[in-house]
């Protein structure tokens, strides 16, 4: 029987996304990646999400029950997440963003003009997720501990790997995906330009 491979890194090129109809049908996403934790069903529901919001006129946002999402600018003027319960928030230039539940039900009003958004979601009972926004300015390295997937979304710039993992070069929007096997997992990242980091890891109880 062959041996499960050490890792399993990958970059994804922008243009392998999966333009989609929101769920309420009044936008479209970009999907990056659907991801499930290790040992889970091939067939169940995702564990986490990553994709890119395209608004182009104001509009409802999907309700979400049990899911955790954030939401980052990554291009246009901005725009002002209106929640029902009387709170607002504006996602101004250049790469505001903002965390909240999915339950809660918001609307997404322009401020001046269409907006692309990052949006990461995840189930707060199987998923502990952080995100980070970073300057690229030569090589940067990262770690993923086995059992913890790390994201690298390119904003701007470009980026190569300087390691012994052979992944393609990045370009502005190609994401990469690194997830360790038994061992921790190291890469190291060169270039210049913006970065979104995202880190998965399994909540508490659910490994």
């Amino acid at each position: 029987m062959p041996s499960e491979p050490r890792s399993r890194s990958r970059v994804m090129p922008a243009n392998e996304y999966r333009r989609e109809r929101w769920r309420n049908q009044l936008g479209w996403t970009r999907e990056i990646h659907a991801g499930r934790l290790e040992g889970t069903e091939p067939d169940a529901p995702w564990d986490w999400r990553l994709s890119i919001a395209e608004i182009e006129r104001d509009s409802d946002f999907s309700v979400f029950a049990g899911i955790d999402r954030e939401l980052v600018l990554l291009s246009g003027n901005g725009v002002r997440l209106r929640f029902d319960d009387g709170e607002s928030h504006d996602l101004h230039p250049p790469h505001d963003r903002l965390r909240f539940a999915g339950e809660r039900k918001v609307t997404g009003e322009l401020l001046d003009g269409p907006t692309h958004d990052f949006n990461l979601m995840w189930r707060r009972d199987r998923v502990r997720a952080a995100l980070w926004h970073r300057p690229l300015v030569g090589p940067m390295v990262l770690f993923a501990d086995p059992g913890t997937t790390w994201v690298a979304h390119l904003m701007a710039g470009q980026a190569q790997f300087a390691d012994e993992s052979g992944l393609p070069p990045m370009s502005a929007g190609d994401t990469a995906f690194f997830e360790a096997h038994g061992e921790r997992l190291r890469h190291v990242i060169d270039g210049g330009g913006e970065l979104l980091l995202v880190r998965i890891e399994p909540a508490e109880g659910s490994r």
